[in-house]
């Protein structure tokens, strides 16, 4: 592909302003090596944390960490879950990893990308994830086979949820006492999964400093991803006949559960002495995702390219190392994590050039107020049909610089002076949008070869969890879900021709 010079022009200035093309001199937290635990939930808004306005909800252990950490108030993810966990994991947009959905093969990372799972084990960390993975359920896309030592996950987008194709979870699994892949079978757990996964978390945490070596920590529960099942009455109680829907009363209970549980964790990490050596931060995988609810002022929610669709809390805490209650308004993104955690744990990622897209926060993280160059970001719900990507090319999409964003390729808000993005400006200012046009039109016709294995891709007839389950506990097929699945994949997609 020839593209015309001015289109090269604003490529190069468009990568050069999302990548790390000359790596950021080391500061003094380069190389310090602390542990590292990433807490990300799962569909929850900027607006569901009452340190962030919610007048109903109540979080008080997010809150407590909120005024420990260094906060990114600008920070932005992709508008749904598998997307998110693509670009935090590979440090480039979920489309060049193949990920443009959350089912159908399009979950899939693709193998030969570099995690930071890899990044970090090569640096001397031992590795873990517990809660949600959602980048492919077949054997090698498995997080035990992309650098995690540690494994105890769900299948699929989430408990109990299973597609036509590979995605999928164990047959008949609950939010209570939940089935889980260890990374070699599966086990029968008890208790509510979000305690299942945090507090197994924290049991593999409190054994790390026998082990000798600094310790990653992915923990990503699923709650409060829908099906919206409280963790019992006492959590829902608060929450009722507050005008609030069923729906919402179990969103918020969740919500609330979950904060309970990360408060447990830092209260077992400070029992443990490990507090001033380990970064924790806490973040969300995308907006909210019941309608109607707080949103802090943001347009959209879970799924669209407006700010309540993509932007999300994000707060780091290191005892002594990082300021606590300080925010940070530079214009930050899930594509940083990798270069960022790299760069702590003294990793050489320079041979990941052309992978990593990002920046290394360690500059902010050192004084929150230290330049930071504009950038163009952007942002594609993606989820098209089979073979129609060019038809959704403009379809629930955005590019944005710290200031100004077109959505849709049509409508242009200044987030200055309208952070709800309800007066559109297009008219006004011709010349940005056609900056913001030319730009994007360059990333998509650049970006869009990078989806075609997954896209055309035909998964397997049964899930491969299911498989397994079956394999392990000696059990029949479930021949009732394989008379509903033939019909069903018959018709899902036609077979590339």
């Amino acid at each position: 592909m020839r593209l015309p010079g001015i289109l090269i022009g604003l490529w190069l200035l468009l990568t050069a302003q999302a990548g790390p093309s000359r790596p950021a001199k080391p500061g003094r937290l380069s190389g310090s090596r602390p542990n590292i635990i990433l807490i990300m939930s799962d569909d929850q808004g900027y607006g569901e944390l009452s340190c962030h306005g919610n007048p109903i909800l109540q979080t008080p252990h997010l809150d407590r960490l909120h005024s420990q950490s260094l906060r990114f108030t600008q920070y932005h993810v992709s508008p749904t879950c598998a997307p998110t966990r693509s670009a935090l994991l590979t440090g480039r947009h979920e489309f060049r990893n193949g990920v443009t959905h959350t089912i159908f093969e399009r979950e899939r990372l693709r193998p030969d990308a570099v995690t930071l799972a890899e990044v970090l084990r090569g640096a001397g960390y031992t590795t873990g994830i517990f809660g949600k993975w959602h980048l492919g359920d077949e054997d090698a896309y498995l997080p035990e086979r992309r650098g995690f030592d540690q494994v105890l996950i769900h299948g699929g987008g989430g408990i109990g949820q299973t597609f036509p194709g590979s995605c999928g979870d164990a047959p008949g699994n609950q939010y209570h006492d939940p089935v889980l892949w260890n990374g070699s079978r599966f086990e029968k757990t008890r208790g509510y999964c979000t305690d299942v996964f945090l507090d197994r978390a924290g049991d593999w945490i409190a054994d790390r400093p026998a082990a000798g070596k600094p310790f990653f920590a992915l923990i990503t529960p699923n709650a409060p991803h829908d099906p919206f099942v409280i963790p019992s009455e006492p959590w829902a109680a608060p929450y009722r006949n507050r005008g609030l829907s069923t729906h919402a009363v179990a969103y918020y209970s969740m919500i609330a559960h979950l904060d309970a549980a990360v408060g447990r964790l830092m209260a077992r990490l400070d029992a443990l002495q490990l507090s001033q050596d380990t970064l924790v931060i806490f973040q969300t995988d995308n907006g909210h995702s019941v309608d109607g609810l707080f949103n802090a002022g943001m347009r959209g929610m879970k799924g669209t390219p407006y700010e309540g669709g993509t932007r999300v809390p994000a707060f780091w805490r290191w005892p002594g190392r990082l300021p606590a209650g300080t925010d940070c308004a530079a214009l930050t993104a899930h594509i940083d994590v990798f270069a960022t955690l790299a760069s702590l744990a003294g990793a050489d990622i320079h041979r990941l050039h052309s992978q990593v897209e990002g920046r290394s926060l360690v500059p902010l993280l050192e004084n929150p107020q230290a330049p930071w160059a504009d950038r163009l970001l952007v942002t594609h719900f993606g989820r098209w049909e089979y073979g129609e990507a060019q038809a959704a090319r403009y379809r629930l999409c955005a590019i944005r610089d710290a200031r100004f964003k077109l959505v849709n390729h049509r409508e242009l808000y200044d987030l200055e002076t309208d952070p709800g993005e309800r007066q559109d400006l297009s008219a006004r200012h011709p010349d940005i949008v056609t900056r913001l046009k030319t730009a994007y039109d360059a990333w998509w016709s650049d970006t869009l070869p990078e989806t075609e294995a997954n896209d055309q891709a035909l998964g397997t007839y049964l899930n491969p969890f299911k498989q397994r389950y079956w394999d392990q506990f000696d059990l029949p097929r479930d021949p009732e879900l394989m008379s509903r699945m033939d019909p069903i994949w018959k018709f899902v997609r036609p077979r590339p021709r």
